[in-house]
């Protein structure tokens, strides 16, 4: 963005462009919103010691890429799209997750694309590629193509929760908040767990409330047992 000499605020083409995209999705497709809790201690405690093993630095945010690509197949409404007389949804054959970063000229949203033949070691190789292009501005219009759920967190700045919304072309998007400590009471006392809230927006054009529920605990179920992604 560029100050004018009117003191008005110029929105780069980004901006301009998702600005659009994001209007275009609130007012063709009807979200619904649900949040649930995940669960990270063990996640948390076996990344670091996982990516020292493999030699390659794998986020938290790769393990809900991976998560992602192996739920959305046993739900495939996620990766489908009405079709243009509005009665029949067309499934993609190949799933992309895309993931939100925040870019020099504002908002994208690189694609994983095929993402479920992928195992979590090429996802967090190639995640951590995308970002480092989005950074640069060197993105290429193919790799800002074929999402079918989107992943965007705010952690980082301590929010503890929020509902994003998402592209036109995509089913849902998943929101994280910020990993933080609770006490949970136990036999002989109290345990620290480390707990993440994860809001979930979808198009309730063709998926409905359970069906997203389902899907959620699905992704979280994964997340909460994280030797099962590696």
């Amino acid at each position: 963005m560029t100050d004018t000499p009117n003191n008005r605020i110029e929105l780069t083409r980004i901006q301009r462009l998702i600005g659009h995209l994001m209007l275009q999705s609130k007012q063709n497709n009807p979200a619904f919103y649900i949040e649930s809790a995940a669960d990270l201690t063990e996640l948390t405690a076996m990344r670091k010691p996982f990516s020292k093993e493999i030699g390659v630095r794998v986020t938290t945010n790769d393990f809900f890429l991976c998560a992602l690509a192996r739920a959305i197949p046993q739900y495939p409404l996620l990766a489908g799209k009405p079709d243009k007389t509005g009665q029949f949804i067309d499934i993609s054959p190949q799933i992309g997750v895309g993931f939100a970063v925040s870019a020099p000229q504002g908002l994208v949203v690189p694609v994983i694309k095929d993402v479920r033949r992928k195992s979590l070691l090429q996802i967090a190789a190639e995640s951590n590629a995308l970002l480092k292009k989005a950074r640069s501005n060197r993105l290429m219009p193919d790799d800002l193509y074929g999402e079918n759920v989107v992943l965007s967190g705010l952690g980082m700045y301590g929010v503890m929760s929020f509902f994003a919304i998402a592209p036109p072309c995509a089913a849902a998007i998943v929101s994280l908040g910020n990993l933080h400590d609770t006490i949970r009471p136990e036999a002989n006392g109290f345990v620290v767990r480390k707990k993440m809230c994860i809001g979930l927006a979808v198009n309730g054009r063709y998926i409905n409330e359970v069906y997203a529920a389902q899907f959620l605990r699905c992704v979280i179920d994964q997340l909460e047992d994280p030797t099962s992604l590696t």
